[in-house]
């Protein structure tokens, strides 16, 4: 018999798609690029790149020598981005020898060097989203409790289940199940693509403050709108904070 497969989505290093969706990448309020159908390439099996064809590349770009080598798509040429009297210093690639031949005349953006990404319309969080990343938030009424040095934190019937392919599936809890009052802000942040922004915070019990282990999303993008105002705890941070569901302790560090 098969082993079971644990993740089944992880894409190929070297995989290269045409994508569905228009794509935009943004400086200043000018587009940089703009492609109805860009280039999806994995160069990591997480998530894949934009690549844009030299008609969907808005600006200049000027040579600006060579660039780091991939593993996976070989040596890199480095472009400047020329916009008017603004220059954005090696914020282009192209790949000449790609294993794909389709992509190696096209470009990638350094997604730091450009302020705002869109898909569609909306803006894109931290990275490219991968078409086969799907995030769900469920209803439950399994018991969830945390414990940390022997004291009880949270205890709640009516977690909000989030599961998200590839990864081990969250329990968020309502507030008025959880002790906030052992938790305190820090300034810890987090962007997601398919989730939004998530604030941390710390919790601290008998004395001793473990920092960033519990975090919530306050304005999650669409499809992770059911845990809205609620909070997770991060088992896998530190071995004080226990978390059991339904009497089972999950997520060790």
């Amino acid at each position: 018999m098969p082993d079971i497969v644990q993740n089944p989505f992880a894409i190929e290093p070297g995989t290269v798609q045409r994508g569905l969706t228009r794509v935009r990448a943004l400086s200043a309020g000018e587009v940089v690029a703009d492609a109805a159908v860009p280039l999806l390439v994995w160069e990591y099996s997480y998530a894949p790149r934009y690549f844009f064809s030299p008609g969907h590349v808005r600006a200049r770009l000027r040579p600006a020598g060579p660039g780091k080598p991939s593993r996976v798509l070989g040596r890199s040429e480095l472009f400047d981005v020329v916009l008017g009297d603004r220059v954005l210093a090696g914020a282009a690639q192209r790949y000449p020898e790609a294993p794909v031949e389709g992509m190696r005349g096209s470009y990638t953006l350094t997604w730091s060097a450009m302020d705002t990404w869109l898909e569609e319309d909306e803006v894109i969080h931290f990275h490219a989203r991968s078409p086969y990343v799907r995030v769900d938030t469920l209803h439950s009424s399994r018991h969830v409790r945390v414990v940390v040095r022997g004291e009880v934190v949270a205890d709640s019937h009516r977690p909000v289940v989030l599961t998200e392919t590839g990864l081990a599936p969250r329990y968020y809890l309502p507030r008025v199940d959880v002790r906030m009052d052992l938790l305190s802000p820090t300034d810890a942040v987090s962007y997601c693509p398919y989730k939004g922004t998530a604030r941390f915070r710390a919790l601290t019990v008998g004395g001793v403050r473990v920092p960033d282990v519990v975090w919530g999303y306050e304005t999650p993008l669409r499809e992770a709108a059911g845990v809205t105002g609620l909070v997770c705890f991060w088992p896998e941070k530190s071995a004080d904070v226990e978390v059991y569901v339904d009497g089972e302790r999950i997520g060790q560090p």
